[in-house]
């Protein structure tokens, strides 16, 4: 089943969702990207074999998705009401709970209603105003397990431009406000998480970490 993605759409001022539909792309060396970040996330999410699920920053749904056919309590929020109205008509079509999707941004959410054993985030802090702010708000909800990913810098531009996208902004992808190294990733996450395992399926970071110990 062919998921819809937002493709570049703008919702006040920022660009949501997805720019194409990388999931079910036919393009061969996208598809072995994918399957990579697949793999990553996937092995992840088995080892710490969550009872539940909060995907923050969710987008079209596909994850969430994903893991409610898996049998596991999962849900999604994102800030754009019009991605989140397709995670809804998705799910719908799957026969899945379209009221697992919510209308929230990551500034807002709170403990009260957003926890879970797992809070997966990715593909969203380079997207972000405010980084740091963000993972504040991550840290309040973070009950065990957290995992976040985004785009390897400066390999993901340089990735970009090879296959003559966005050479005008120097393979910068639509909405990408920050740039991050595996080093400057791990590093600002290490402010206010316990890192357990970093991960570098081509061309992301994908780092799982656990709520701060306390000393």
């Amino acid at each position: 089943m062919t998921m819809k993605v937002a493709g570049g759409q703008a919702e006040d001022g920022i660009v949501i969702g997805n720019t194409y539909d990388k999931y079910g792309t036919k393009n061969p060396i996208a598809r072995w990207l994918m399957n990579g970040f697949d793999g990553a996330l996937s092995a992840l999410v088995a080892k710490v074999a969550p009872e539940s699920i909060h995907e923050v920053g969710c987008g079209e749904g596909y994850w969430v998705s994903r893991w409610l056919e898996q049998g596991i309590d999962a849900r999604g929020t994102d800030f754009s009401t019009q991605v989140i109205g397709m995670a809804c008509a998705d799910a719908r079509a799957r026969g899945l709970d379209e009221t697992r999707y919510e209308v929230r941004s990551i500034y807002d959410v709170t403990p009260e209603r957003d926890s879970a054993n797992l809070i997966v985030c990715c593909e969203v802090m380079e997207h972000l105003e405010e980084p740091e702010r963000a993972l504040r708000a991550l840290a309040g909800i973070v009950t065990d397990d957290l995992i976040v990913s985004v785009p390897r810098e400066p390999l993901w531009r340089a990735l970009n431009m090879a296959r003559g996208k966005y050479l005008t902004d120097l393979g910068n992808t639509p909405g990408h406000l920050n740039h991050w190294s595996r080093r400057g990733i791990v590093s600002l996450i290490g402010c206010y998480f316990d890192i357990i395992e970093v991960r570098s399926p081509l061309p992301w970071t994908m780092i799982h970490c656990r709520r701060r110990r306390q000393t």
